[in-house]
């Protein structure tokens, strides 16, 4: 699908809000609940890692609908080994820590998370009509919310989630043996509004120069006669105000701004092996910028199914590889979820791979809506089903544990992250 409208979108929004409404606004209100405590136990130096891995768009091979219906449930050393984690330093080194989980036995629902719906989907990638919308206008494109997506150097997309933290998909910098090409120099790129260079400056500057004392004389006139015109010399005024902020404003394009990243953390368990196939479950990372950004960001939500969404429907927008430099906003329903992954056939194409999935809800106690991030978009996967291969879209969704790590790794201090 083409560029965008505006107005399209927010009709496309009203009615999403206009069905919660109609089903209930209660059903339709982020829930409030107490999440685990992350703490790191201790730290040990790594080797520093060859940086040599190629950078993957797909992942075959992994634990589909089937194999996450049969997987037993985590224990609590299973849960503290999958969320220890690795980081990546500015210089190339590298850390593990390893972390003690608290306080699992107190969040309700726990045992919801293991819940699939037992439907059958449908094969989907991207087919007949492309459901994908550019976000062509240049202002709708670097504001809130789709001036939290930013694009990562390796390839994929990813969300911020903080003034210095952007949330992406483990793969993106890692293949689960060694990091990613390009990781030692990993970049963020945030889309900016900026002013276009203009040719031949320094003949328009002569010309300016000397158009200036004329236009000085002119301007002098010029407040003689609007002094004496009141009201029309006011008219005046506003108006050449407004066509020099039009001005400003349409010679400005969107391009990136590169930001160096600072650090980089990956959840052990990203990449384990379940049988003959893998479980990505915890795909899912953390980039820490070397230099804060001034731009609105996207907080962290927990639900305990999409199901019970509007329409069960999310969102995501990215940097899909066909639509170079361009940003890519989709929504769909999610047709099955496990405890840890969304099933959906939201229409994406490699680029896309760690952008941040998130729904709109009602804050508790306020009519105000607000939109948080519930899942990271991991891309097209093969799996196994009934015997054969097939594709999908797959999002990994944010969990209570995996709510608190990443909090922890934003604040470094879990008494901050108790309240999702």
């Amino acid at each position: 699908m083409g560029p965008a409208p505006l107005c399209l979108l927010l009709s496309l929004t009203a009615l999403a809000v206009a069905a919660g409404l109609a089903a209930g606004e209660d059903e339709y209100t982020w829930p409030q609940r107490k999440v685990p405590l992350v703490r790191g136990k201790r730290t040990v130096p790594l080797s520093s890692p060859g940086f040599t891995a190629e950078a993957q768009h797909e992942l075959r091979g992994t634990c589909g609908i089937e194999c996450q219906s049969q997987l037993p449930r985590p224990s609590l050393a299973d849960l503290e080994s999958f969320l220890s984690y690795e980081t990546v330093y500015e210089n190339g080194t590298r850390t593990l820590t390893e972390v003690s989980l608290q306080d699992l036995e107190e969040v309700p629902g726990n045992e919801a998370w293991n819940a699939t719906s037992g439907r059958r989907r449908r094969r989907r990638e991207v087919y007949g009509t492309d459901s994908r919308f550019t976000i062509a206008d240049k202002h709708f494109s670097t504001n809130y919310p789709f001036s939290t997506t930013v694009k990562v150097s390796t390839g994929c997309s990813g969300i911020l989630v903080s003034p210095k933290h952007v949330l992406t998909a483990a793969h993106c910098i890692h293949d689960g043996q060694d990091y990613v090409k390009g990781v030692k120099r990993l970049r963020v790129g945030l889309l900016k509004l900026r002013s276009k260079r203009r040719k031949g400056g320094r003949e328009r500057g002569g010309k300016e120069r000397g158009d200036k004392e004329s236009g000085d004389k002119e301007r002098g006139g010029g407040r003689k006669e609007r002094r004496k015109g009141g009201e029309g010399g006011r008219r005046e005024r506003r108006r050449g105000r407004k066509s020099r902020s039009r001005r400003s404003v349409g010679d400005q394009q969107p391009s990136f701004r590169w930001t160096r990243v600072k650090q980089t953390q990956v959840p052990k368990g990203w990449l384990r092996g379940v049988g003959e196939e893998v479980a990505v479950d915890y795909d899912y990372a953390l980039l820490e910028l070397k230099r804060p950004h001034k731009q609105r960001f996207m907080d962290l939500g927990v639900i305990p199914s999409v199901q019970k969404l509007p329409a069960g429907r999310i969102h995501f927008s990215g940097f899909d590889d066909d639509r170079p430099g361009q940003l890519v906003y989709r929504f769909c329903s999610v047709s099955e979820e496990s405890g840890d992954l969304l099933y959906q056939y939201c229409d994406a194409k490699p680029g896309s791979s760690g952008s941040g999935v998130y729904v709109r809800l009602k804050e508790p106690g306020k009519k105000k809506w607000k939109r948080k991030i519930i899942g990271v978009f991991s891309g097209h996967h093969w799996v196994d089903v009934n015997g054969a291969q097939q594709d999908y879209n797959v999002a990994v969704r944010i969990t209570p544990v995996k709510y608190a790590q990443i909090c922890y790794w934003v604040h470094g201090d879990s008494s901050q992250c108790r309240d999702a």
